[in-house]
Formats: C-alpha cells, sequence, structure tokens
C-alpha cells in the first residue's frame, strides 16, 4: 500500500469513525435527556440505547475503525481489523440502512437533533463505511464459508433482544415483537432475515474475490 493510500484509509477512516461516534453520543444524549418524559431513569435510557441492532452496529463501526487506526496491533485489533472482520461489518451496517429505509423509515415521525441522530445512524454512517471498506479497506479472497460465522452476531442479537424484550414487555423492532406475532411468527421472520444475511454475506464474499484478483494485496 502506497503512503498515499494509507493516507486515504487514515483520513476517511477517521471521518467516518468521528461521524459514527457522534450520532451514537447524540442518539444517548438524546435518550438520557427524554427520560422526565418516557418513565425511565437514565440508567433505564442506557440500557434501551443498548438494546437496539441499530445501535450496536453502528458502535461496532465505530469501536473497529477507532482501534484500526489508534491501536491495531493490540488483542482487539487484530481481531477487528481482519479483513474478514472488516467485510462481516460491512455486511452487518448494509443490514441497518436497508431494513431501516425499506420497513421502519416513517414509522415514527422525528424532527431536529432526533432526526439528525436518525439519519447519521441510518443512512450516513453505513454509506461511509460501505465506501471505506469497498474502496480503502485491506482485503483478502474469502472462503465462501465464512458466511456461517458472520450469522452468530444476528442470531445472538435476536436472544438478546427476545430475552430483553420478554423481561421489559419492549421489543426493540416490530418484526421480532412476539406480543404482537408470536414466538411463532417471530421465527418465521427470522428465517426469512438469516436467508437475507446468507445472500448478503456471499455477495460480500464475492467482492472481496473480484476486488483482490483485480488488486492483488
Amino acid at each position: 500500500m502506497t503512503s498515499q493510500s494509507s493516507k486515504a484509509v487514515a483520513i476517511f477512516g477517521t471521518i467516518t469513525a468521528l461521524v459514527a461516534w457522534f450520532a451514537l453520543g447524540l442518539q444517548l444524549y438524546l435518550m438520557i435527556d427524554n427520560t422526565p418524559g418516557n418513565g425511565m431513569t437514565p440508567l433505564q435510557a442506557v440500557g434501551r440505547f443498548l438494546l437496539f441492532f441499530t445501535i450496536l452496529t453502528n458502535l461496532l463501526v465505530a469501536v473497529s475503525l477507532s482501534i484500526f487506526l489508534i491501536h491495531p496491533v493490540s488483542a482487539p485489533g487484530f481481531f477487528l481489523t481482519k479483513p474478514a472482520t472488516m467485510t462481516a461489518i460491512a455486511m452487518y451496517i448494509l443490514f441497518v440502512a436497508i431494513t431501516y429505509n425499506t420497513i421502519l423509515r416513517g414509522l415514527v415521525l422525528l424532527q431536529g437533533p432526533a432526526r439528525l441522530a436518525d439519519e447519521l445512524l441510518h443512512v450516513v454512517v453505513p454509506l461511509l463505511y460501505i465506501l471505506w471498506w469497498f474502496f480503502l479497506a485491506p482485503k483478502t479472497p474469502l472462503p465462501w464459508k465464512k458466511v456461517f460465522p458472520w450469522l452468530l452476531y444476528p442470531f445472538f442479537y435476536l436472544i438478546y433482544a427476545l430475552v430483553r424484550g420478554a423481561m421489559e414487555n419492549f421489543y426493540a423492532y416490530p418484526f421480532i415483537d412476539v406480543n404482537k406475532h408470536g414466538y411463532d411468527g417471530v421465527l418465521l421472520h427470522a428465517a426469512g432475515l438469516l436467508v437475507a444475511f446468507i445472500i448478503a454475506g456471499s455477495v460480500f464474499i464475492l467482492i472481496t474475490r473480484i476486488l483482490t484478483r483485480e488488486r492483488p494485496q
């Protein structure tokens, strides 16, 4: 990698990380600031903040890029800077954007800072990270079987969201709301998402194989 391309990696990665951290901080601030009106304590607001796949995935983007740029030789850096890990993160954040903009957009009308945080988390950060991954992130040709370990993150998120939903009677997303769909309906939705993740993961793997063939590392 040339010094010029290394500089581009650092600059674009820094911009993406800063936007992600700002969006997360703004969203957390808004949720805590709204606690007098939503019946939650600030601590409960933090817990609710960490219930959403959007938040966790944007946090994954922010943390992974920060470690990649600041301390890649650390133990977390070794894992988070692997081409396979960064490709998986690109797939996850793309799902955030697609799911929100095709299913969830418009369900709640937001204005002002809340609208800004919403657009940053669901549109701007996904776009920035995917561009950074596609054009600048280091890549290797990944094996097709790599898609299956990538399913662990959404699988464990689903378990986590369902357990907390049952405990708090609050489900982060309509399609995993057991009160509306029952467990059979939720599992059916989950099966559809599983297929979508497998297809998307395969597409991302194909992209890495094409790009590394065209631009050997």
